[in-house]
């Protein structure tokens, strides 16, 4: 129990802090609250909740680039990843709303590939890695789609 709770708290702060720092305008709150859903919820639930908040968050790293907050942006990114690492092991047969986590995923990919397409050199590599592993992500739920 202590365990979860620690982990919660950990993760909230990192989420606000990330959102609060990049100015961007958008709600702390709501994305804190959408990864503790995630993470509390049924495991057949978890795979959707993930894939919405690697979206939320790849759209708040592509507003952290813009505004020339790199340090933010990256570490952003760094949750993209973590994410999206969720979503590929916690893929079940079982999971619900699996085509709609699909469809987002494929979304945020062509979203993330427009972010990459008006960074900077610098930014590219960072930018490149999490863009492979969400179409590797995206690739697993199109054929868990198929699989159903």
């Amino acid at each position: 129990m202590w365990f979860w709770a620690t982990a919660v708290i950990l993760s909230t702060l990192s989420l606000t802090w990330v959102q609060a720092a990049s100015g961007s305008g958008g709600n702390p709150t709501a994305l804190a609250a959408l990864q503790t859903k995630a993470e509390q919820a049924e495991p057949r639930d978890r795979c959707f909740l993930y894939a919405k908040l690697v979206s939320q968050m790849t759209d708040l790293a592509g507003q952290q680039l813009h505004a020339g907050d790199l340090e933010r942006a990256s570490e952003t990114l760094k949750l993209v990843a973590e994410y999206a690492e969720k979503i590929h092991m916690g893929v079940a047969g079982d999971s619900k709303k699996i085509k709609d986590a699909e469809v987002l995923m494929q979304r945020t990919s062509f979203r993330l590939k427009d972010i990459l397409g008006e960074a900077s050199y610098e930014d590219r590599p960072a930018l490149q890695a999490t863009l492979k592993q969400l179409d590797r992500v995206q690739a697993q739920l199109m054929m868990q789609v198929f699989k159903q």
